[in-house]
This record gives structure tokens, C-alpha cells and sequence, in this order.
């Protein structure tokens, strides 16, 4: 597949004719369920988008059964700016329901497949934007990443995924699942083209109250500085051995490159799970509340008000979707709020600062995206084996950080990613070193 660098420089009539064979190549791939839709009349480079992001006059569902009929009315502020640029949303991309997931296998339309092995899950909640682009019938697609939905569908399927830091890019039409920690992402082939799409989409917009009033400076590539690279013993010893191995790997690489690798040392991350997931469950809670049947979506046929509220959300809702409202709910009910929520928010400061600590010696943290590589369907017997596989990734989203992850290695035809964190909004720093670190590993 042309990458984005690529296809930014070819005319109306090429990009015409690349449409043409992604539309047939993603027929002869329906199997994978990527795509839930495709909408080839959009001007301009062709960009895959997850359905969570409101494209005007798109029906948008976020994989749910509840939104089913929802048209959206507006654009989505990353996707003006694609437009803006020369880029058009061309396919709603395959999500876990609501972004609650880590395989794609909660969608209404059915689980989507990993392009590198089909019996095994694409990862989520971004696996259809990873399938598509894995697959070579999408060129880029935007994905959005609330404690790993980007990375760890890109780690799964080989393909670089990128999570900004909490407030670069604009949430302004993005169907909200965790609001302080949600973020929109590029999801593409390359490190460049991920620096390419992240420039287009990133800056300050005064419809997001969660904007970063920051200056944003577009990263340029041209220049990869020698950086100081922290690695953390104590959690990659509970990775796989396949994954251990790409970590070695990974430590050449970046030392052959130039860079300088430290040991640190960070807390046991299993406090990173119990502040995430009371969190996000939280507030995952408070803004599913407004799918009720009366406004927009799916409506159940019922005798009172009451019981049409009740019907609409126990058929509307998937059982992953109804787990998470119900323990966010019991969260924040009077009698456990103290006792949950607002140590979840303590612990989840104290994980900020021990980032902010160890960015005082480092510029970059190297760390797994998943504990193994893609697993097989209905290998995790319990969702709290899947809460549980999201270890390396949510710490950076309670945080607000920057990270990447990129494929390094591979095991038994299976994709092994890693990922860089970098300090907040030092996303120069964190595509120097992905850039490094790609070309070494080549």
C-alpha cells in the first residue's frame, strides 16, 4: 500500500484510481470486518476513520446497537482538519462497543479479524483502523486511545500507532468513553507518516474545554537527536519471552543509533489498573447516561417512560458496555465514592509524579505494549484477564503523556510491538526517537 507521504503528492486522478483498488481490495478482505462502511465520495487522500468520530452525515454508532440510526450532524475538528489539508474520512472502521475493549470482538457488526492471523484478535478498541491499515486497504486512519486502544491494536496487527498527549488534539466530536483520558490518534504504516497525520490533526481549539492552550509546533524529522532512554527491569520481566526478546532487540537497536539506555526503576503497575479502571469506569457511567432513547438512536418499545428508559439500555447496551456502567455506577454512589473514586484519583497522582520523576533522568521510557502477542479468540476467559492485559499502556494515559508504538520484532509470523512515552507535549522528542528506533530495527 502507497504510504501518506506518498499519496499526498499524487493528483486528483491517481488519488481517484488508489480509491478504486482499496474498494476492491476491501471486498476481496470482507472477511476481516475492518470496515463497517465505506464512503468513496470524499475529495482528497483517503483516511480511515473509527466510528466513534462524528463525520457530518455519516451514521455514526461506536459499534453500538444503541446508535444505531444516529446521523451525525457536524464534523468531528480532526476531521476539518483533514479536510483542510487535502484529506478525506473514507470508511468507518470496526471499534470494540463505546472503545470498552481490547479485541474488537464487542462490536454490534460482529468481531473483526487480524490481518496477520485470523483466528487470532486485532486488538482494541482501534482494531478495525489497525486491520484496515495492516491489511493494506486503508493508507492511514485515525483511531482514538483511552488506556491503550491505539497502541495495542497497532502492536497486535504491525503497524505504528500513536497516542498524543491529553489535550494536543482536539476531543470536539469524539464520542466521549473516559473524558480525561481520551485521545485521537494517527494509526499508519510508518513513523513518518504517523509525524505527518499527528501535525495535521494536533493544535489548541477553543470548542474542546479539554484543549491544551499550548503552543504547537509541527515536528520535523530532519534532525534525530541522541536521547537518554529509560528502561524499566521490573515490569518486563512479567512480558512473554517473545516479548522480552523484542525488548532486547529494541536496547541494541537504540544503542546503535546513539542513544544512551538507563535503568529505572517505577511501582508495581498493578496500582495503574485499579486507579484506570475505577476511573474510566466512572466516567465511562456519567457520559453513557445521556443514551436513554429519547434523543437520538435505538428506542425500545415500552407501556411507561420508565420501563422505556430500562428496555432501551438493557437491549441497547452489550454486556461489556453494561459491566462497565454498572461498576462505574456502583463507584460513584454515595458510601463508595470516598472509598474508591477519590483514592483512584490520589493513586492516579502519585502515578503522574513518579512519571514526572523519572523524566527528570530520561528523555524517553521504553516499555511493552501487550504482556504477549496477539492472542487467540476466546483465549481470555474473563474480562478481568483483558482489564488485566492493558498493564503497560494505561499508566500513560492517567498520566496525559505522549507514546508510540511500532512494530520491532516478530514471533512465529506474529507482529511484536513496543512503545515509547515521552514527557507531556514533547512529541518532537518521542517521533526523534520512534524514527531511531524504526530504522534500527529494520
Amino acid at each position: 500500500m502507497i504510504t501518506l507521504k506518498e499519496a499526498l503528492k499524487l493528483s486528483k486522478e491517481e488519488l481517484n484510481e488508489i480509491k478504486k483498488e482499496i474498494a476492491q481490495k476491501a471486498k476481496e478482505k470482507k472477511e476481516l470486518n475492518a470496515y463497517i462502511a465505506m464512503d468513496e465520495a470524499g475529495e482528497g487522500v483517503p483516511i480511515a476513520i473509527k466510528d466513534n468520530i462524528q463525520v457530518d452525515g455519516w451514521e455514526v454508532t461506536c459499534a453500538s446497537k444503541i446508535l444505531k440510526g444516529y446521523i451525525a450532524p457536524y464534523n468531528a475538528t480532526v476531521i476539518e482538519k483533514l479536510k483542510a489539508f487535502g484529506l478525506a474520512p473514507y470508511g468507518r472502521t470496526n471499534m470494540d462497543e463505546f472503545a470498552m475493549g481490547s479485541t474488537t470482538e464487542s462490536s454490534c457488526y460482529g468481531k473483526t479479524l487480524n490481518p496477520k492471523d485470523t483466528s487470532r484478535v486485532p486488538g482494541g478498541s482501534s482494531g478495525g483502523s489497525a486491520a484496515a491499515v495492516a491489511a493494506g486497504i486503508a493508507i492511514a486512519a485515525l483511531g482514538s486511545d483511552t488506556g491503550g486502544s491505539i497502541r495495542q491494536p497497532a502492536a497486535f496487527c504491525g503497524i505504528v500507532g500513536m497516542k498524543p498527549t491529553y489535550g494536543r488534539v482536539s476531543r470536539y466530536g469524539l464520542a466521549a468513553y473516559g473524558s480525561s483520558l481520551d485521545q485521537i490518534g494517527p494509526m499508519t504504516q510508518t513513523v513518518e507518516d504517523a509525524a505527518i497525520l499527528y501535525n495535521i490533526i494536533a493544535g489548541y481549539d477553543p470548542k474542546d474545554s479539554t484543549s491544551a492552550r499550548v503552543e504547537f509546533r509541527p515536528v520535523k524529522l530532519d534532525t534525530i537527536r541522541k536521547s537518554k532512554i529509560g528502561i524499566v527491569p521490573n515490569y518486563i520481566k512479567d512480558a512473554s519471552a517473545a516479548v522480552q526478546k523484542a525488548y532486547d532487540k529494541a536496547i541494541e537497536a537504540l544503542q546503535k543509533e546513539g542513544h544512551e539506555i538507563v535503568e529505572v526503576k517505577m511501582h508495581d503497575a498493578k496500582y495503574d489498573i485499579a486507579s484506570y479502571y475505577i476511573t474510566a469506569m466512572a466516567e465511562a457511567s456519567t457520559n453513557l447516561s445521556r443514551y436513554d432513547g429519547v434523543r437520538y438512536g435505538y428506542r425500545a418499545e415500552a407501556k411507561s417512560l420508565k420501563e422505556m428508559y430500562k428496555k432501551t439500555r438493557s437491549e441497547g447496551f452489550g454486556e461489556e458496555v453494561k459491566r462497565r456502567i454498572l461498576l462505574g455506577t456502583f463507584v460513584l454512589s454515595s458510601g463508595y465514592y470516598d472509598a474508591y473514586y477519590i483514592k483512584a484519583q490520589r493513586a492516579r497522582h502519585l502515578i503522574k509524579d513518579e512519571y514526572n520523576r523519572v523524566f527528570e533522568e530520561v528523555d524517553l521510557i521504553l516499555s511493552p505494549v501487550a504482556p504477549d502477542v496477539a492472542y487467540k479468540f476466546g483465549e481470555l476467559a474473563s474480562p478481568l484477564q483483558m482489564y488485566l492485559s492493558d498493564v503497560y499502556t494505561i499508566g500513560v494515559n492517567l498520566a496525559g503523556l505522549p507514546a508510540i508504538s511500532l512494530p520491532v520484532d516478530e514471533y512465529k509470523g506474529l507482529p511484536v510491538g513496543l512503545q515509547l512515552i515521552g514527557k507531556a507535549f514533547d512529541e518532537q522528542r518521542l517521533f526523534e526517537g520512534a524514527l531511531s528506533l524504526e530504522r534500527g530495527v529494520r
